[in-house]
């Protein structure tokens, strides 16, 4: 079963704009926020990057490191290393960007072992390393920004009871993303993969996204995405 305090290991078979390879362990002591994306995902190219190059310029990467990762599940011959090179340099992206370990299916093995549904999608750790959020689809900046700072207050040896006063603190100033749902939303440049959000047992979690994989505005299982399984 998935253990969201003692999250996989990061499967990349070559990095991009970094010195080097990069392990979550190199981010302990540091909020790291990892967008998946996928070269040819509509959401991904609309949302989901220039998100993480905002993030990505508008914090410390001592503090809040952004990371992104492509995590290729459809139309593999289109999403090679060399394109991925030459996409990264054509869309201007800053951070370090990883490209997700083929496992021999349709889905590479970072995507599989942390059961990302789609693309885009924000996980979000904190200072110990723990996985705190896991988002499918559209979110909104201030939403990303608000609960990086929320873990970036938190101490790098926090216990459970500081990381859970953060969070009914976060429950209560944030609205839930799905409490707001417009249905003028614009869904034709939205995600890519799975149908539906799924659970994994994030106890240290509040009400609102505990135990989710939050399914947001935009986000996978919207009319017109296609289905990773």
């Amino acid at each position: 079963m998935f253990d969201p305090q003692n999250p996989p290991a990061l499967a990349v078979s070559r990095w991009f704009n970094t010195e080097g390879p990069r392990a979550l362990a190199d981010y302990k002591g540091r909020v790291l926020i990892l967008a998946a994306f996928q070269m040819n995902c509509p959401g991904s190219q609309k949302h989901g990057l220039p998100q993480a190059e905002r993030l990505a310029r508008s914090f410390s990467d001592d503090e809040i490191a952004v990371v992104g990762l492509n995590t290729a599940f459809e139309e593999h011959g289109q999403q090679t290393e060399a394109a991925l090179e030459e996409f990264i340099g054509a869309k201007h992206l800053s951070f370090p960007i990883g490209k997700d370990q083929p496992n021999g299916s349709d889905v590479p093995k970072t995507m599989a072992a942390y059961e990302i549904q789609g693309t885009p999608a924000i996980l979000i750790f904190d200072r110990q390393g723990r996985l705190r959020r896991h988002y499918l689809g559209q979110v909104d900046d201030i939403r990303i920004a608000a609960e990086a700072m929320a873990l970036a207050m938190e101490a790098p040896n926090a216990p459970h009871e500081q990381s859970m006063a953060v969070e009914r603190r976060l429950a209560a100033a944030l609205v839930d993303p799905d409490a707001h749902h417009h249905h003028d939303h614009d869904h034709a440049g939205g995600c890519c993969g799975g149908a539906h959000a799924h659970d994994h047992d994030h106890d240290h979690q509040p009400a609102t996204t505990e135990g989710d994989h939050a399914k947001a505005e935009g986000g996978c299982g919207d009319e017109g995405c296609g289905c990773k399984h």
